[in-house]
């Protein structure tokens, strides 16, 4: 994705539960789901995506900035043993 690009929540949550095999629904958008529609551009510079956070049946997306540049992570919903590894830049 180029620093110039112009994405929405929504774009980047298809785009993150596709790389995790997560077939959804998402059950519940916060703030809205007018939110995820939204445009911004996640390149690097000023973070500029609304705040969000969207859950499906088995995990909770929520975003991530590093330098301005913005993408989704997300958690299990439930309790997993093996805990969380990190999320954002290295």
């Amino acid at each position: 994705m180029s620093d110039d690009s112009v994405t929405t929540w929504r774009d980047l949550l298809r785009e993150a539960m596709e790389g995790l095999g997560d077939p959804g629904p998402v059950v519940a958008y916060a703030p809205d789901e007018a939110a995820f529609g939204i445009e911004f551009s996640p390149g690097y510079g000023l973070a500029e995506g609304p705040a969000m956070l969207a859950w499906t049946a088995t995990r909770v997306y929520f975003p991530l900035v590093d330098d301005g540049r913005e993408w989704l992570g997300s958690a299990p919903r439930d309790p997993q043993a093996a805990g969380q590894k990190h999320l954002g830049g290295e």
